[in-house]
């Protein structure tokens, strides 16, 4: 028995020939997220950016390049990345840039957002010098904490309490402004438009007076702009006010919503044991493929599955890696599941496919993409090589 893609109208591809496991990003269903984000410019003059430590499938750099400004960057090598394969804007924040790193990182950025005042001050002289070899303005910026977030789960939380993220306005220096140009926050994951309004109403209060003097405001990431119950005429409303209020570009920092929904995880059954429950040991690892399983945790669902007992075959999902805790979860399914079946885990192309290891030298997912002009086309698979190479 394998679960049939044909069931669900976006997805209509044939996998039986299909090396696993795999993660299959569809290009249809990147375009459709894509047009949303940009009329979410079109309505509102924002400038959108893809977080690439969401999203970093590269391949699709070139069409994404085509709707949104750039990429954002967390680290030297996202910033090459995007500035190498995608080009347009490129920024990068990081919590504590290296000496040996910096100047690298000024020659290809075009926003820098500094965590502290610290920070800023210790590399103002190498933007400025940097600025002048370039004959190009790096505009920099520094990232605020409003001490305010409604997101629930704490390793996500970047505004909580002991947060190393952003100035908090107890340790602001308004005195050390001088050559800031813009504010940047962080304060959402995976939330509607509706935390982001409450998110603005503290930091209007706390950070509001400084943006009169600044150039641009960065609302950062966890706007879940492409998921289906999120309010769009609430999103272009806030980045309006702030815009018009303030007179400051506005800029969003997806990488989720870029990804959402449009990548499947193919993975298939090599063996069942049982242990009170029956147990189906799949090629794909929740610690290897898919870590946020474990870390978050969440469960991703599976077509065609259902909650343990919701349908007449309860199995427990198991990884191939030796931790005892390399567990997917339980599921059922209408009719019973056998060794060689295929199973196809749903939205998959964010914080999955960047987030993947070689932990007990398991292997990683090919990456493939799905084209109208090409179909399924294989753009990278991996092998003994990619686990030895990063060893010594």
């Amino acid at each position: 028995m394998e679960v049939k893609l044909a069931k669900n109208k976006d997805i209509d591809m044939d996998i039986s020939n299909l090396v696993t496991p795999a993660f299959i990003l569809d290009e249809r269903l990147l375009k459709k997220n894509l047009k949303i984000l940009k009329d979410v410019i079109n309505r509102t003059s924002c400038k959108i950016l893809l977080a690439q430590k969401g999203f970093s499938m590269f391949y699709f750099y070139p069409l994404i390049g085509k709707y949104l400004h750039g990429t954002t960057a967390s680290s030297l090598f996202e910033a090459k990345l995007g500035y190498e394969k995608m080009g347009g804007e490129t920024h990068i924040f990081n919590p504590s840039f290296r000496d040996d790193e910096i100047d690298e990182i000024l020659e290809i950025s075009d926003h820098i957002v500094f965590n502290s005042f610290r920070q800023w001050n210790k590399f103002k002289n190498k933007v400025e010098n940097k600025e002048k070899e370039r004959n190009k303005k790096i505009s920099c910026g520094i990232r605020v904490n409003p001490e305010f977030s409604e997101v629930e789960t704490e390793i996500y939380n970047p505004t909580g309490r002991f947060s190393r993220f952003g100035v908090t306005i107890a340790n602001f220096k308004e005195e050390e402004l001088d050559g800031i140009e813009g504010l940047h926050f962080h304060a959402l994951c995976e939330q509607n438009s509706d935390a982001l309004e409450n998110v603005l109403k503290v930091f209007e209060q706390k950070f509001g007076k400084y943006l009169y003097n600044m150039k641009w405001v960065n609302f950062g990431g966890g706007h879940h702009i492409t998921r289906e119950d999120y309010d769009i005429e609430k999103l272009v409303k806030c980045i309006n006010h702030i815009k018009e209020k303030y007179n400051v570009q506005v800029y969003l920092e997806p990488g989720e919503a870029v990804a959402l929904n449009t990548c499947f995880l193919i993975s298939e059954v090599l063996d069942i044991t049982e242990n009170e429950i029956e147990i189906l040991l799949i090629d794909t690892s929740a610690s290897c493929h898919m870590p946020d399983v474990i870390e978050m945790p969440y469960r991703p669902f599976i077509f065609g599955s259902g909650l343990p007992n919701e349908k007449k075959y309860t199995y427990r999902l198991g990884g191939p890696t030796c931790l005892a805790g390399d567990i997917i979860g339980d599921y059922s399914f209408d009719k019973p599941i056998n060794v060689g079946d295929k199973l196809i885990f749903t939205d998959m192309g964010h914080y999955s496919m960047v987030k993947t290891n070689t932990f007990n030298g398991i292997n990683l997912p090919s990456i493939v993409a799905y084209t109208e002009k090409d179909g399924l086309k294989v753009i990278r698979s991996f092998g003994y090589d990619d686990f030895k190479n990063r060893l010594s």
